[in-house]
């Protein structure tokens, strides 16, 4: 690595100032180092709201990260622009030697970092990019054939075959942290860049680092509870790090050594998640085209979705008559977040039993979760409508009221998201048109009028969407 004198660390899914990878490389490298966010216009004037839980978890997190950075006698350049814009110009302004920046492989994002590397070298500066969100990338993991792999079990596996100590290994940003420069400019504010609060307060989802670190040191002490309790709701069983994740306010290399230690089934379990995190990265950076609405497997690109005019709608706002799904979707709505099992049986409802192209739900979910990531949310659809890499098999469909039953049995989670149907009996908490009519007008629940009726009959849509998926089968057959 050639030494500079100056050198530019641009932050983006990565904002923490802990184990990282590019802004250890550069401080490591450079006599001084600038850091660098940027709220991209590019990205931010696409949403659909100006209300966006997204942003605003973003924004809190820039601005403690600015002040951790600054407590290391550094600080942190915000700008409110476009990035390969932004970027271009600030390394100009600074007269900077090379800019540092780590991996984003969703391929919009590639794009853009190809097109800010091509102006930095126009101009006689370096770019430097790194692996910093995953434990193994893009071709870190390959068959013996040195082909990608599209089933997850040989390739955790793999995975774990490769894993040593080192890959664990932290990088020690502090040892260097005498090179920080201390240049900052103000965090613009939510408003003045055009979005409005929202109720992320009011939830206390914890944001930051700080935020991350607390997430994380709850749910070491319940890991050893995790593979027991992650598929059920309404317990506290999952790490709920996964927007921390996503924007990197945690590490990896952090989560996956504390998994890897301990041991146990709850934290092997755990382990396995982020190895599915690390496997639906690079199905990406293989295949960008699944990025685009492909899907992974071709064929079921020609499938022929209904579409029934209405069910769309009806599954968005929570009003399907099925009272898990419509729990899970005011979770969504309400929170940005939903339970990781209710995902796979939102997603298998819509797909299979509405029969709805499984595109709009996930273009739903990335419009919705705090959490969105291209590469998962684009995977667990696929995974779900089976049209992906190792997708549940087509012939194999949820049944909306068994995984009720299955995983909230006391029906604890719908009361809580369902209001209405709180004084319905256990017995018919799952199945509310059940209820005697008598017992419906005492209790104030009157299917169809206060809680919707079911919008399909599940034994009788099974059969229309495994004719569905037979007549590409058939084809393929022929």
């Amino acid at each position: 690595m050639p030494e500079y004198a100056r050198a530019l660390v641009w932050f983006r899914r990565d904002l923490r100032d802990f184990d990282h990878a590019a802004l250890y490389h550069a401080l490591k490298c450079a006599r001084q180092v600038v850091c660098v966010f940027v709220f991209d216009r590019d990205i931010l004037d696409a949403l659909p709201g100006r209300a966006d839980r997204r942003v605003e978890f973003i924004h809190a997190c820039v601005t403690e990260l600015q002040r951790a950075l600054q407590a290391r006698g550094g600080g942190l350049v915000v700008r409110h622009g476009v990035a390969r814009d932004e970027i271009v110009r600030l390394a100009a302004e600074l007269g900077v030697d090379a800019v540092f920046f780590n991996h984003d492989d969703d391929p919009v994002a590639l794009a853009r970092d190809a097109a800010v590397e091509t102006a930095l070298h126009a101009h006689g500066r370096a770019a430097h990019h790194y692996k910093d969100a995953v434990i193994f990338e893009r071709g870190d993991v390959l068959t013996a054939n040195g082909t990608p792999y599209s089933v997850f079990t040989p390739y955790k596996n793999a995975w774990l075959k490769k894993l040593t100590p080192s890959h664990l290994q932290a990088y020690p940003v502090e040892t260097y942290a005498g090179q920080l420069s201390a240049l900052s400019t103000p965090v613009p504010s939510l408003r003045e860049m055009g979005f409005a609060p929202t109720n992320l307060r009011e939830l206390g989802f914890p944001t930051g680092m700080s935020g991350g670190a607390q997430l994380f040191g709850d749910f070491l002490q319940r890991i050893d509870r995790y593979q027991a309790a992650r598929d059920f709701p309404a317990r506290k069983g999952p790490s709920y790090l996964s927007a921390h994740l996503r924007f990197g306010t945690v590490s990896i290399r952090q989560l996956a050594a504390a998994a890897w230690q301990q041991g146990g089934h709850g934290a092997q379990t755990w382990l396995s998640e982020l190895i599915w995190r690390d496997f639906y990265h690079q199905i990406l950076w293989h295949r960008p085209d699944v990025a685009a609405g492909h899907t992974f497997k071709p064929q079921y690109d020609a499938l022929p979705w209904p579409n029934p005019p209405g069910h769309f709608e009806a599954w968005c706002e929570a009003r399907t008559g099925y009272p898990l799904i419509d729990a899970a979707m005011r979770q969504l709505n309400q929170t940005g977040y939903m339970h990781n099992r209710l995902r796979m049986v939102a997603a298998s409802f819509l797909t299979k039993d509405l029969l709805v192209d499984w595109r709009l739900g996930e273009r739903y979910f990335a419009d919705r979760l705090i959490d969105y990531d291209l590469a998962a949310n684009s995977g667990g659809w696929q995974w779900a409508a089976s049209v992906g890499c190792d997708a549940q098999p087509w012939f194999r469909i949820f049944n909306p009221l068994a995984q009720s039953e299955k995983f909230d049995p006391q029906g604890v989670f719908i009361r809580r998201y369902v209001p209405e149907l709180a004084q319905v009996p256990e017995k018919f908490i799952h199945v509310p048109w059940k209820l005697p009519v008598g017992e419906q007008m005492r209790l104030g629940v009157i299917v169809g009028q206060t809680y919707p009726a079911p919008i399909v009959e599940h034994a009788r849509q099974r059969v229309q969407a495994l004719a569905l998926f037979k007549t590409i089968v058939s084809a393929r057959s022929v």
